[in-house]
């Protein structure tokens, strides 16, 4: 019989603190997606179609937050107007309630040195809440079909209530999965 191996604790003490996202942040926070790109496939492609800016804010975009540690930007997530088009309607007949009453969770990413520690859920958390708290609920598509950020999203309840190709989808790729936190 050999000897139990010990479980180390994690000890890292650092806090992460989110807030909304400022004017100034948006050049750092380009820096940060063009670092993670590479690792994590988010966006698919690099620099994304729309310009790095155009992507970052959107025009349709409600609130964003910036995550810190250490007083350096980490992560982004923004929140943003679902439209009444084939998505919307796709994520309405998905969660029974109209898209007025939808809101979606977008531009989610954290520095690729802070992945696995918190930071993505805690964004994606706060995202959540703004929604919850004004009575509607979260929506999100996600490319990765089968990647990570898929199986955290369901991991954490989200569920896949339907398919759907989007316009800055490469040819040949699958569709999109779009779920819903319900």
């Amino acid at each position: 019989m050999s000897a139990a191996r010990p479980i180390l604790a994690d000890v890292n003490t650092t806090t992460t603190d989110v807030r909304p996202r400022e004017h100034d942040d948006v050049p750092v926070l380009a820096r940060v997606a063009a670092e993670q790109q590479p690792t994590s496939g988010y966006p698919r492609t690099w620099p994304p179609m729309v310009g790095v800016r155009d992507f970052l804010v959107r025009p349709d975009e409600e609130a964003a937050w910036v995550a810190l540690r250490d007083e350096r930007i980490v992560g982004h997530v923004s929140v943003t107007t679902v439209h009444d088009d084939e998505h919307g309607a796709i994520w309405s007949a998905g969660t029974g309630r109209p898209v007025t009453e939808l809101g979606c969770v977008s531009v989610l990413f954290v520095a690729a040195d802070v992945r696995g520690t918190g930071v993505g859920g805690l964004l994606l958390d706060t995202a959540t809440a703004y929604l919850r708290d004004a009575g509607r609920t979260p929506v999100l598509d996600v490319d990765d079909r089968d990647g990570v950020a898929h199986a955290v999203y369901l991991h954490r309840g989200w569920r896949v209530v339907g398919e759907a190709r989007f316009h800055w989808q490469g040819e040949g790729t699958p569709p999109a999965r779009l779920l819903a936190l319900t």
